[in-house]
């Protein structure tokens, strides 16, 4: 990651349930709760999902690399858990 790089994870459960997956995982980054889903609306990331048969709404995965003036400079979608460090790494050294 490149000197004074930021992380956010953001996700729409409590902040108690955060609190927890930090822990748990011994997360180095800050963890944003958007509960009510502004943020995830905002960004266009709250999509029509389907499980067994049974349309909902939820969050799809997606990573944003902000530079340093604020501009987006690449946006990930579509990985794997198991890839998705890997590939934010690689975004964040092409940035």
């Amino acid at each position: 990651m490149k000197a004074g790089a930021t992380v956010y994870g953001v996700s729409p459960d409590k902040p108690s349930a955060q609190k927890k997956f930090k822990e748990k995982y011994d997360l180095p980054y800050s963890l944003l709760a958007d509960v009510d889903k502004d943020l995830a609306k905002k960004f266009d990331v709250l999509k029509e999902k389907s499980m067994y048969g049974k349309k909902y709404m939820g969050i799809e995965r997606t990573t944003f690399v902000i530079d340093p003036k604020g501009k987006v400079s690449a946006i990930l979608t579509g990985i794997k858990p198991d890839e998705h460090a890997k590939a934010v790494l690689a975004a964040l050294k092409s940035s």
